[in-house]
């Protein structure tokens, strides 16, 4: 399996977060107008509070794998080098 470079792994990223987070916004939006139309103020204000967070589980998770560095074994592997030929 190949490993990716640290570019091609942001650039993934990137591309991901520029769809999720619109993607994420109308989808939340659109839920909380769908859903909550006779809600109280409370309620409203505790949705939107949890889906203006909730966002960033995913990219809590993106993040540190875009910046994980590959094993050194994986780059070995990608520059056509074992331990042998060291």
């Amino acid at each position: 399996m190949h490993a990716l470079s640290s570019r091609i792994k942001k650039l993934i990223a990137t591309i991901g977060l520029l769809l999720w987070l619109p993607f994420y916004a109308l989808a939340a939006m659109h839920v909380g107008l769908a859903v909550l139309p006779d809600a109280g103020p409370l309620l409203t204000l505790l949705y939107y509070a949890i889906a203006g967070t909730a966002w960033i589980v995913p990219v809590g998770l993106l993040l540190p794998w875009m910046h994980r560095e590959p094993k050194r074994f994986e780059v070995e592997q990608v520059h056509g080098r074992t331990n042998r030929q060291k």
